[in-house]
């Protein structure tokens, strides 16, 4: 724990004074009316008053964000934040009551509200001109009510053999190659899903990359280009080479070549089930969501984008704000 033995891990005082230059670069924000370094302190330690006459109401850094009215501590609060973000596999909520003193109940409620900080809204499109979209799909988890296939009822065998409840949870991501990752939990992943997906969450200057599978034969129509590798044939990359009308040093026309694969889509399904079968082991399929938005969000903000554990944990701390969660709101 010697990377934690900062000021704002171990001492109330300094993770207020934090959080406050991360939520407030511009001076106080009041919740109430939204005027901006127009307060007041009051005589209680991180508590101001609005000084706008049709307003005066009272607030604190933590009101409107995922940490308000909780009785944790606020250094515990900004310690939570800093390993979620910081362990690649993620960090259980056994591992954390132990780790800050907490018990299981509260470091459970702190972890859901964590990752409802790490999930994104509001995206642009991803990819664009000259950019590459890998798109996949995998299935992880035992759903509670087991999937029965019409043909299997039509077949009067309504129920299936063996293991009925192997991993069904269906899961879509987009990953932008060198870029960002986008994961959706969908009920199935069908053709009609998938598209709308692909549709609505990809530019369409972009080039598609995916496997063999027919959930994506319509995606040519619509995106600059469409290229696809064959798993069933063992072939997991292929090279294309285009030449352009740019000429080399010495004359001769530029071949630019393309690497066509879904490597980089798969690799991110292999850090996220390594993490989820190794440390967290259990997840209900209402909250998958959100382990999905925690997973995103620190690839997304990785170090080969030049983010390091400090920004990162910043960055979720700020997208905490207007994101409120009870107890009887954690899906």
């Amino acid at each position: 724990m010697t990377a934690y033995t900062e000021p704002r891990f171990c001492n109330d005082q300094a993770a207020r004074e934090y959080l406050e230059r991360t939520l407030w670069p511009d001076g106080t924000v009041c919740p109430h009316c939204g005027v901006v370094a127009h307060s007041y302190p009051t005589k209680r330690a991180g508590v101001y008053r609005c000084a706008e006459a049709k307003c005066r109401k009272d607030f604190t850094v933590t009101m409107k964000t995922v940490m308000e009215r909780s009785h944790i501590a606020l250094h515990k609060w900004v310690l939570a934040f800093a390993l979620y973000t910081a362990s690649k596999k993620g960090f259980s909520a056994h591992q954390l009551h132990r780790t800050i003193g907490v018990t299981y109940r509260s470091a459970w409620f702190m972890a859901h509200r964590i990752r409802e900080s790490m999930r994104d809204g509001g995206l642009e499109p991803m990819g664009g001109e000259g950019k590459i979209v890998e798109a996949d799909e995998t299935y992880f988890g035992k759903p509670e009510v087991a999937h029965v296939s019409k043909r299997r009822v039509a077949d009067g065998r309504p129920y299936i053999k063996g293991n009925k409840l192997r991993n069904s949870r269906a899961i879509v991501s987009l990953v932008e190659r060198g870029g960002n990752v986008r994961s959706f939990h969908v009920a199935v992943a069908d053709k009609e899903t998938v598209n709308a997906i692909v549709n609505e969450n990809i530019a369409r200057e972009s080039q598609i990359h995916t496997d063999e599978s027919q959930l994506y034969n319509d995606v040519a129509d619509t995106f600059f280009a469409h290229e696809t590798v064959k798993h069933t044939a063992k072939e997991y990359v292929r090279y294309w080479n285009e030449v352009t009308d740019q000429l080399r040093s010495d004359g001769r026309p530029l071949v630019v070549t393309t690497t066509i694969t879904t490597n980089t889509v798969e690799g991110y399904f292999s850090i996220f089930k390594r993490g989820m079968r190794g440390v967290y082991q259990h997840c209900k399929e209402k909250h998958l969501h959100r382990y999905l938005a925690e997973y995103d969000f620190r690839y997304n903000h990785r170090i080969a984008l030049k983010c390091n554990d400090g920004d990162r944990a910043t960055l979720a701390v700020k997208n905490a704000a207007g994101k409120r969660l009870t107890y009887r709101g954690t899906h």
